[in-house]
């Protein structure tokens, strides 16, 4: 009987073909580990093209989870178990394990037609230095698949599609996952098929059982609980969060809400979502393009429904001219930005920050926009629901930012109760008394919202200047100058809605950390140890990134240095320093990948040990580390 150690957290990688379902491995895993009640973070990563080469670098998809039963805020800097399915995924993959760690190998694809595919001129299974560093588990999973499958209808090739949930199989047994609710859940999941679903089942019960039986397994690891505050969670992905944000805040609108997209990665599956609640008034529309789109949810706005459209940075670009025509017309419109590695098509399955300065300055004229970004999958929905309030009360197009890393990853989720978010019912002008197009609300400066066709109310909009208050067409220079600056006062007085800023640590310091965005996790955590150290470092992270939030003048003079890690070449530390002509320090990874937390605690070390006026780039502090 194996032995049992309990652990406070763990990571975990899969990693095998594009074809060897890591995803879904990481998935159903990952549903194991909320059951259980640990705090869960996961980063999907796989290629971009639909099917790479099979057994290819190119082709490698993972999946990583971290668990713990304590609070956590990112997926791990490294695993401390590798699954990997081919000799493909062990090249790209071995490298993050961490000393010491375990490796289970299928060892069965190490045949030699696969290793020269990945360069590999001898087995590296068969080299003492991998035993010497790792604990390593040489499994034929793909031959141990087709034995528990014998006597089953299904080709050979239906059988090899099954060797996932071997694995899945086994790492439940090594980590005490109860077995049965996976059972049930993989029947469920291939109800219409129901010969798979029991070859599935099959495999995992054999994985299960290796796990129990083979000799080589001699300890299994049990991570208790996470302690929760009382409430219902559930897990969620980022672009499902934003989804439901977005109709939350329709329905806090008491309005209808209009989606119109087009088909693009990773932001694709905000779609797929909102498609699912026709019953909850929400029409969605797939257009032709994505300048067909952003003409679609204009028209959608113009015609009193709350409009949203949602893209990545390549179909943002598309989009431009028409979010100009937006904020000329002074319509509420969201645009959501799930941003990727860029540019041109760039990086599509990769993240990144580098469309910040697209959204605040990437339109002809003086076009500013509200820009809101999120800082994880649950935060998605509060920040949906933000951008949608202020789109209706400013009557103005807001940005939202995600990435592909908060779409993709998952965290349990408090499902709110909707009774304690505050309505912002829109009420569309309906008396044509004094009516002027351009006639502004003191407070906000936004121009009342009439709906075409209501009587007495018939206007115009367009993308050629208006007069200031009727709205018929000016190329007075004066009225021009005062249009701009007002169209300018109206973002500027957004900041007047922001709360308490989000900042861990003292008011003043050695060392603040300023981040925005999905790099909040790794950025929070390595603040959070450096304090532990007794050093002086705080983490401000920004939600509004466009007006910047008054309360960060406060503070960012009194720290003698400020750190600026972005996923970019340094988009918010240009602003930074244009606006309070300090010295900030930028850090900067463009990799398609996140910050590992040990790269920034790395980097803020080098800035309190050397009076250097740069921090060294992440390849190079991660070298060092």
């Amino acid at each position: 009987m194996a032995n049992e150690q309990e652990l406070d957290r763990v990571v975990i990688r899969f990693a095998g073909d594009s074809g060897d379902g890591m995803q879904l491995t990481g998935t159903e895993f990952t549903k194991s580990v909320a059951e259980a009640g640990n705090d869960i973070s996961t980063f999907p990563d796989f290629p971009a093209e639909i099917r790479a080469p099979a057994g290819s670098v190119a082709g490698v998809s993972g999946f990583q989870v971290h668990f713990s039963s304590t609070e956590i805020y990112t997926p791990g800097d490294a695993p401390d178990v590798l699954v990997v399915m081919n000799p493909a995924a062990l090249k790209t993959n071995l490298r993050d394990l961490v000393d010491g760690g375990t490796l289970i190998v299928n060892s069965g694809t190490f045949v030699e037609a696969n290793l020269k595919k990945v360069g590999y001129a001898t087995n590296p299974l068969e080299d003492p230095a991998l035993a010497e560093k790792y604990k390593v588990h040489m499994v034929d999973i793909s031959q141990l698949t087709v034995a528990a499958l014998d006597g089953t209808d299904l080709s050979t090739k239906e059988k090899g599609r099954a060797k996932n949930f071997f694995a899945l199989g086994l790492v439940f047994w090594m980590y005490g996952r109860e077995p049965e609710s996976e059972i049930r859940r993989i029947y469920q999941q291939f109800a219409k098929k129901p010969e798979f679903g029991e070859a599935n089942v099959k495999v995992f019960k054999a994985g299960y059982h290796y796990g129990e039986t083979a000799e080589v397994f001699q300890t299994t690891y049990k991570v208790p609980p996470a302690k929760w505050a009382p409430g219902m969670y559930r897990n969620i992905t980022g672009n499902e969060a934003l989804a439901l944000g977005l109709l939350t805040g329709a329905q806090l609108a008491g309005k209808p809400l209009f989606f119109s997209g087009y088909p693009i990665t990773p932001a694709s599956s905000i779609l797929h979502s909102l498609a699912k609640y026709k019953n909850f008034g929400c029409i969605t529309f797939q257009a032709e393009d994505e300048i067909a789109a952003i003409g679609a949810a204009l028209g959608g706005a113009y015609g009193g429904a709350v409009a949203v459209t949602a893209s990545s940075g390549p179909g943002i670009a598309l989009k431009t001219e028409g979010i100009g025509l937006g904020v000329m017309t002074e319509l509420p419109l969201v645009i959501v930005n799930v941003q990727r590695g860029g540019p041109s098509t760039g990086l599509p399955t990769k993240t990144e920050q580098s469309d910040l300065n697209q959204s605040i300055f990437g339109r002809n004229g003086e076009a500013p926009c509200p820009v809101i970004a999120a800082k994880s999958p649950g935060d998605s929905y509060y920040c949906a629901i933000e951008a949608m309030r202020i789109a209706v009360e400013y009557m103005v197009p807001v940005f939202l930012l995600s990435d592909g890393y908060i779409a993709n990853g998952a965290e349990p989720w408090p499902v709110p109760d909707v009774r304690g978010l505050k309505p912002f019912p829109v009420e569309h002008r309906s008396d044509p008394k004094d009516f002027f197009v351009y006639a502004r609300d003191p407070r906000t400066l936004a121009r009342e919202w009439a709906v075409p066709g209501t009587p007495g109310l018939e206007h115009r909009i367009g993308g050629i200047e208006k007069d200031a208050l009727t709205g018929n067409i000016s190329y007075d220079p004066q009225n021009h100058e005062k249009q701009t600056k007002l169209r300018a006062e109206k973002v500027e007085r957004v900041a007047q809605e922001f709360g308490e800023p989000d900042m861990r640590g003292e008011a003043e310091g050695d060392v603040l950390v300023l981040g925005w965005g999905g790099t909040y996790g790794s950025l929070r955590q390595a603040t959070e140890a450096l304090r532990a150290q007794g050093k002086k470092v705080s983490h401000y992270h920004l939600r509004w990134l466009s007006p910047l939030e008054p309360a960060l003048d406060k503070v960012i003079r009194n720290f003698k240095h400020v750190l600026v890690p972005e996923l970019n070449m340094g988009q918010l530390l240009h602003v930074v320093r244009a606006r309070y002509l300090i010295d900030a320090k930028g850090f900067n990874k463009v990799m398609g990948q996140p910050f590992k937390v040990r790269e920034l605690i790395a980097a803020v070390d080098a800035l309190l040990e050397t009076p250097a006026t740069t921090v060294p780039h992440a390849d190079h502090v991660q070298a060092r580390a």
